[in-house]
Parts: structure tokens; sequence; C-alpha cells
């Protein structure tokens, strides 16, 4: 890299570190395009992969434009299934959670917000496998209407302390008995409404600012190429043995990223 870009990036971006930050930044960003591809697991990863590379706070405003871009994709690529009103039901809990979030974030340094963000990851990951040790008995706990404001609550807190909602919003779907087609509509649309949603509240916060904003634009192309990879991978790739991958990886980063 010149000397002289090197400069620029690091005046205008927050791309300020060594060549390794630059690398975390662009597969981080680049798992997001495999998340919104169906490969829904990667979006754990990108957490803990762009918190290592620009801290726990500020990648939480940086990941968020290139979500909202991501999901205008999925939208669009999914716009024959799903509909708006399913998102409706869970959308009021999911807001006051996010409300809850901002609070939350705007009280909490640098170094906490590691550490709450590596640790949500982790019981992220432990209630997947208890989902899926259990998923008949747990599926039965989900005719009750409480459970939908749980699951909205749960889903607006983690998405606005770490934009990891993936896995919460996944089972509640799944609760719902909704066809493949039908499920991606619903959930490409709610998050498209909950990121955007979350704007206001990340500027005020300030960390979503005009640094952060000319970061995305360098990370965008890297979103871009992994939602058209992730369309490859998932024609060729078990999904399972992937899955499985995913995990263990997403798990490494997290402990990596609360004793890091």
């Amino acid at each position: 890299m010149s000397p002289d870009l090197t400069i620029w990036l690091h005046d205008h971006t927050l791309l300020r570190g060594e060549g390794p930050v630059l690398l975390l930044a662009f597969i981080g960003a680049f798992c997001i395009g495999l998340s919104k591809s169906g490969l829904a697991g990667t979006a754990t990863l990108t957490v803990v992969l762009m918190a290592q590379a620009f801290g726990a706070k500020a990648s939480v405003g940086l990941v968020l434009p290139l979500l909202i871009a991501a999901d205008f994709m999925g939208v669009w690529l999914n716009r024959k299934g799903g509909s708006w009103r399913k998102v409706w039901v869970i959308a009021p809990p999911a807001m006051v959670g996010v409300v809850i979030g901002y609070f939350l974030l705007g009280h909490i340094d640098n170094n906490s917000a590691r550490h709450m963000i590596g640790w949500l990851i982790i019981a992220l990951l432990f209630f997947k496998l208890v989902l899926d040790a259990s998923k008949d008995t747990f599926i039965v706990l989900t005719s009750h209407r409480a459970f939908a404001w749980t699951m909205g609550l749960c889903a607006g807190i983690t998405t606005m302390l770490a934009n990891a909602a993936g896995p919460v919003m996944t089972v509640y779907l799944l609760s719902q008995r909704l066809e493949k087609k039908e499920l991606l509509g619903v959930f490409t649309r709610y998050f498209l409404f909950m990121n955007l949603f979350k704007v206001p509240f990340s500027a005020n916060l300030g960390i979503i600012n005009p640094e952060s904003l000319m970061t995305n634009l360098i990370l965008l192309p890297a979103v871009v190429l992994g939602i058209v990879l992730g369309w490859q991978i998932l024609k060729r790739i078990p999904q399972k043995p992937f899955e499985w991958t995913l995990f263990f990886l997403t798990l490494f980063a997290a402990v990596w990223l609360i004793h890091g």
C-alpha cells in the first residue's frame, strides 16, 4: 500500500491500523454478504471480527450501513416471498429492545462492550445448541403470545448492542412454521426495517459518522462479493458441515474478543 493511500485512509476512515485491521474488516464485510445470501451463521462471525478490528462500540455503528445495503439487496432478491404484515407483529417489542440497547450502549466503555458482545455471542451459540437438541419441545412454547414479545425484545436489544439478532429472529420465524421462501422474505424485510430504525440511535451515540461512512464505501464491494459467492457456496457445500465449522470459528472469535 502506498504511503499516500495509507495517510488518506488514516485521515478519512477508521482503517488506521496495520494490515491485519484491513484484512479483518474485509473478511467481516465479506461475511455480511455471505449471511444475506442465505448462510445466516456468518453474521455472528462478522460481529467479532469487526469488534476486533475497530473496537466493540465503533464496530456496531460501522457495520450498520453495510447491513442496510445488504438488506436492500436481500429484500429485492426475496421480493416474491413473505410480507410486511408479519414484520409488524414483532416490530413493537423489538423497537422497545432497541431503545433499551441504546441506553446500555451509551453507558458502557469500549472494554465493557467487548466483553458484553463476546458473552452475548457465546450465549446465542449455546441457545442454538439447546434449540437443535430439543426443537420439538421448544416449539410447543411458541404458541404463547408472550413468546413473540420476549423474542422481539431480545432481538431488539441484541441488534442494538451487537447487530447480532439473527439467531433470535431465526428461532422466532421457525416457530411460525413458514415455508422457506416466505421465511426468507419476512427475515429480510424485518432486518431492513429494524436496521433503518436503529440509524438515528447510532448516529446520536456518534458511532455513525463521516469517517465510518467513508469506511463503509471502501468495504461495500466485499459485501457484494460475499452475496455473489454465497449463492455459489450454498450450491456446493453441505449445510451441516459448513454450519459446524462456522460455529467453532465464531466460538473461537468470541473468546478472542473477550480475552484479546
